[in-house]
């Protein structure tokens, strides 16, 4: 039979046509989507696919069920797997549905802590290494039936671990090596923390992609009153390496642009770095202004806390912290204390990595919703689309933006 030539046209409702020799006007798509969730984003997953299935029945309005492949709309894209860790501590993956012909997406987080499993008797917290692993096991598992494979990683696993500054290993690199090793397709993640380690896989389908929008919506949702205004808002990066993101919402949102820098000790070496001395602010005058404080993740928190202490000192109002992932590795007491004592005025992450009870629970802190982001992502990939418009956050940001006006 004689190969279609596809040609996709996009449409102001995002969904993409195709249109064969003939003339017909079919849609198009790499096979049926399977949506699999490891291991601790279960939960993530499930709104996922709650949010792939409305998207689908969407198309209904301008389809008829007869023109869409099939399995194109089902009750559920989910494929179920077990996950299976033996008392030794060893494990297995196992896929329990058909997966041949499918166009697949590994949904992992790697930084689900929550996750334990029994070895030896002793109960074990699931590490990153743990959730790449089962992501290896899953990937082992498909067995080259499926007709692509997409992983999905929003927090890059080893990603601090992105390059050599002394005789060390480079895990981000050789992971990202083996995925595309093993035969995936597409590798999804959110903010990099130097996305520069794509690099390390020229020629594989590595994106990283912005939070920025769906930030900025969660904290106009939040604090309606907040001012966009250059003379009442300024944007402030925690440290030198994270300036380039710190510089794209101050040009989007046209702010004045603050930046830290970390000052330290290299005669010591503590926990496998130079300790930070002091935190040196370089910008204009903060007096009078709101803060916002933008960076990819909050580990510990430390930093920022003392950074958000250097600001109340120079007479900041408000002390905002926007960040992709938070990871809040010391806990949250902390950030109570200086909720409390008006250090901070409120987090906003999104829910892209595992929060515990506490931390969804805190005043202080809100979760900006990627689901419905992330679902379109997949719709998009499933049609061999074009992901710029999903990719660049600027014309969505502008009209969020002129909507306040």
């Amino acid at each position: 039979m004689e190969q279609s030539n596809f040609k996709f046209n996009e449409q102001k409702d995002n969904t993409y046509y195709t249109y064969d020799q003939y003339g017909d006007n079919r849609m198009f798509s790499m096979g049926p989507i399977g949506v699999i969730a490891l291991t601790g984003a279960e939960a993530f997953t499930r709104e996922v696919n709650n949010k792939l299935r409305t998207r689908r029945l969407e198309y209904l309005e301008s389809w008829k069920p007869e023109d869409l492949t099939p399995g194109f709309i089902r009750d559920t894209y989910e494929i179920p797997i077990s996950l299976i860790r033996f008392s030794s501590g060893e494990a297995k993956a196992v896929i329990d549905s058909t997966v041949r012909g499918h166009d697949l997406y590994l949904i992992v987080d790697p930084m689900n802590y929550s996750e334990t499993y029994n070895m030896f008797g002793i109960e074990n917290h699931m590490s990153p290494d743990d959730h790449y692993q089962n992501l290896v096991r899953t990937i082992l598992a498909i067995s080259g039936k499926a007709s692509r494979i997409n992983v999905v990683m929003p927090f890059l696993y080893e990603s601090r671990q992105h390059r050599r500054s002394s005789r060390e290993s480079l895990d981000c690199a050789y992971a990202l090596e083996e995925l595309f090793s093993l035969g995936i397709s597409n590798f999804i993640t959110f903010d990099a923390h130097d996305d520069r380690v794509s690099n390390s896989v020229p020629t594989g389908g590595f994106e990283s992609i912005s939070t920025t929008y769906q930030i900025l919506k969660a904290i106009i949702k939040k604090f309606p009153d907040i001012s966009f205004s250059p003379d009442q808002l300024m944007i402030v990066s925690p440290d030198e390496g994270g300036i380039k993101r710190a510089m794209y919402y101050a040009n989007m949102l046209e702010l004045k642009l603050g930046t830290f820098y970390k000052r330290r000790d290299y005669s010591v070496i503590e926990d496998g770095r130079n300790p930070i001395v002091a935190h040196e602010f370089l910008g204009s005058s903060v007096e009078g202004y709101d803060i916002l404080i933008v960076d990819d993740m909050i580990s510990s928190g430390d930093s920022m806390l003392d950074l958000a202490k250097i600001l109340k000192a120079k007479n900041a109002r408000r002390i905002f912290c926007a960040t992709s992932f938070g990871l809040f590795t010391s806990g949250i007491e902390r950030f109570d204390r200086a909720y409390e004592e008006g250090l901070i005025d409120h987090v906003f992450c999104t829910n892209l990595n595992y929060h515990s009870p506490e931390l969804l629970a805190a005043p202080w802190f809100t979760e900006a919703d990627m689901t419905k982001f992330v679902a379109l992502l997949i719709d998009s990939l499933n049609h061999n689309a074009s992901l710029s418009n999903l990719l660049d956050p600027s014309v969505k940001i502008k009209k969020l933006l002129d909507g306040l006006k």
